[in-house]
């Protein structure tokens, strides 16, 4: 609240109003229902709270009342002057909550104005650092953040946000986190050795999106680590959709082999095409067996668990890999010569092979 400000410097004329009304029985004018938005505009943003200032207009009028009576000199003059100070009032909580509405607006916007520079790495990182103490951060620790999607895409109001926002803050309402949303995703930022923090978002996450999917970047320090962490949990989901991997909660570190597999493309690409290009001469061409290799590096290379992810019988499975190793010169049940074929295997989901040319 403003210091040497009191609700009664917010109602300028209210007892003057209210007697002339309860003696002519008249309205409120235009003019006068503005100038109360107004007051309640500069009452909001000088921080005094709506509850007060009602009382205060209901004791202003009671003080006002034995005035407004004798001037009235009417049967109808409660009526005007109750009607009075009901639309006082009224426009009072409308200016009030106007005022209440734009600074939301404006913290929803400096908000996300903050986000989107802490995401991006942009701003000087001094100011970045300064403004993240007004979100609870203290960006000189290391954090780790958490993404989280879901069927649909997210904003910050939406109820499903909303309830996570919700079940983090009743668990952790003095830890010093962040939860918002990004690019129609749900996002956490928390300490790096928090992880109980990550692990009960990813958790509310999952159950309020019915089933979507999380990933955690690792720990990094400073400003700079946020953005680090980010990226390693976007690049994460990214990859376990091409992965087609299982699990609603995947964490950067433990997947750290397919970021440096895809960190030289041409090298992968060349890898791709001289270990699996002979596949696409096989009728139906290399997509059956290029599954077939993925299942049966998935199941453990355990024929039968292979077979049933295929849908297959052993039999038909294993003379798809008889046939792989005709055409590749690769035998995927030596342990020598598998890890090639795995690597390739891989590569080729990475790269999206053999839908898309190398």
């Amino acid at each position: 609240m403003t210091p040497g400000v009191g609700p009664e410097d917010f109602l300028d004329g209210f007892d003057r109003i209210l007697v002339e009304v309860a003696a002519t029985g008249r309205r409120l004018t235009r003019e006068e229902l503005e100038s109360r938005r107004d007051l309640g505009e500069q009452a909001a943003e000088a921080g005094l709270g709506l509850r007060g200032m009602v009382g205060a207009h209901f004791a202003a009028a009671r003080e006002a009342w034995p005035a407004a009576s004798a001037g009235a000199g009417g049967p109808g003059s409660a009526d005007s002057a109750l009607a009075a100070v009901q639309q006082a009032v009224d426009s009072f909580a409308e200016g009030y909550e106007r005022a209440q509405r734009q600074a939301i607006r404006q913290e929803e916007a400096g908000r996300r104005e903050f986000i989107d520079d802490l995401l991006h790495g942009r701003s000087d990182l001094g100011r970045l650092a300064e403004r993240a103490e007004r979100y609870g951060l203290r960006l000189a620790r290391a954090h780790a953040v958490a993404v989280a999607e879901g069927p649909a895409a997210y904003e910050e109001g939406d109820p499903v946000p909303r309830r996570v926002v919700r079940a983090m803050t009743a668990r952790f309402d003095s830890r010093r986190i962040l939860v918002t949303t990004k690019e129609g995703r749900m996002l956490c930022i928390a300490p790096g050795d928090q992880e109980d923090v990550l692990a009960w978002f990813a958790k509310q996450a999952y159950a309020a999106t019915d089933g979507g999917r999380v990933a955690v970047g690792r720990s990094h320090p400073g400003p700079g680590g946020v953005v680090q962490s980010y990226e390693e949990a976007l690049n994460t989901l990214e990859m376990a959709e091409r992965l087609g991997f299982g699990g609603p909660v995947l964490k950067a570190a433990d997947l750290l082999v397919y970021p440096v597999l895809a960190r030289d493309r041409q090298a992968l690409a060349d890898l791709v095409v001289s270990a699996l290009g002979p596949l696409r001469s096989a009728r139906g061409g290399a997509r059956p067996l290029l599954d077939t290799l993925t299942a049966y590096f998935d199941s453990g290379c355990v024929a039968a668990e292979a077979a049933r992810r295929l849908s297959l019988s052993v039999r038909a499975l294993t003379y798809r890999l008889e046939r792989i190793r005709q055409l590749t010169g690769a035998d995927p049940a030596d342990p020598g010569q598998r890890y090639t074929l795995q690597t390739a295997a891989i590569g080729a989901r990475l790269l999206n092979w053999p839908a898309q040319e190398l």
